[in-house]
């Protein structure tokens, strides 16, 4: 069984789910600019609370769209330990409600809406502590085969 296999699952209700990769922008422990999220599964979602900061700014005390998009497409990454299946960003779309704000608190859901085929159709949301929904985002997954990921890097890697 790969790296990538044992990531992918089974993972019960309550599951902290593991790092994507140690590098990894997103959830990656050991990448300095990472935003390091913590993610767990709670039914058919999977949530984590983040923390923008300094390295994130846009505008001053604003986090930049980019980091945000970035956080997202992270977390839809978390939503393929449920479905079982390695997957990759084909489309991403985030709808900016309010600013995202630099130290303060959110909390970030996904959840898988339907599948077509190969196609996954998901959506997230980006909500502070107070209940102020700041972005929303849809986006399409294509399930790939494992191999997919050794065409950049050695399998050691993944």
């Amino acid at each position: 069984m790969t790296a990538l296999q044992q990531r992918i699952g089974p993972h019960p209700d309550g599951a902290h789910l593991p790092a994507h990769h140690e590098q990894c922008l997103g959830c990656g422990v050991d990448n300095p600019h990472g935003h390091h999220l913590s993610v767990h599964r709670e039914g058919d979602l999977v949530v984590a609370t983040h923390v923008f900061d300094d390295r994130h700014v846009g505008a001053p005390g604003i986090a930049h769209g980019g980091a945000v998009a970035t956080v997202l497409d992270d977390l839809y990454g978390f939503l393929l330990y449920l479905v079982g299946e390695p997957a990759v960003t084909r489309q991403l779309v985030v709808e900016y409600l309010a600013p995202v704000l630099i130290g303060t608190t959110y909390r970030l859901e996904a959840r898988v809406d339907r599948r077509e085929g190969r196609k996954l159709f998901v959506n997230a949301k980006v909500t502070a502590l107070d209940g102020r929904t700041a972005a929303t985002s849809t986006a399409v997954f294509v399930t790939v085969d494992a191999e997919h990921f050794t065409q950049a890097r050695p399998s050691s890697a993944i």
